[in-house]
């Protein structure tokens, strides 16, 4: 199963226009599960450097989001790593999400996006630019877009 994961994955490293043709449901739940990835990696990218807090957020977020192995885990969020590097937008990613998850979906991804933020004690300002764009692309209103933040505070313990 990870050789086959793995496969898929380098296969759709640079594969997630919103336009892309999809093969079959299992190849769209890899793009759905990289494109989230890949936002939370922005979050930890934001700052100079990546603290193990967060990535440990990133990866519980992923792991109860998509229910992975941790090998799984593992290799999502290295080739997350690899995208982020090159990717010029995040429409490509918030696209997908936007027409594949619910609401109370997207209002997840963006707490968990504050909880990568909050993961190392503060929140740095490349880290709310990040959020708010990636919120207002995938249509979470204000309202939503604060109760997550807030959340996510309670959750590191910072309210």
């Amino acid at each position: 199963m990870l050789r086959t994961l793995k496969d898929l994955f380098d296969q759709l490293g640079t594969s997630l226009a919103p336009d892309a043709p999809r093969a079959d449901p299992r190849t769209d739940e890899h793009h759905l599960q990289l494109a989230t990835a890949v936002l939370l990696v922005e979050v930890m990218r934001a700052e100079p450097t990546v603290s193990e807090s967060e990535r440990d957020a990133a990866l519980l977020a992923l792991r109860g989001k998509f229910g992975l192995a941790d090998d799984e885990l593992e290799r999502l969020l290295e080739l997350a790593h690899d995208t982020s590097r090159i990717a010029y937008d995040y429409q490509r990613f918030t696209a997908r999400l936007n027409e594949r998850f619910t609401q109370p979906q997207k209002i997840r991804v963006i707490e968990a996006m504050w909880q990568v933020a909050y993961a190392d004690g503060h929140l740095d300002v490349h880290e709310n630019q990040v959020i708010s764009k990636v919120a207002g692309l995938l249509h979470v209103t204000h309202g939503e877009y604060i109760a997550a933040k807030m959340r996510a505070q309670e959750h590191a313990g910072l309210r």
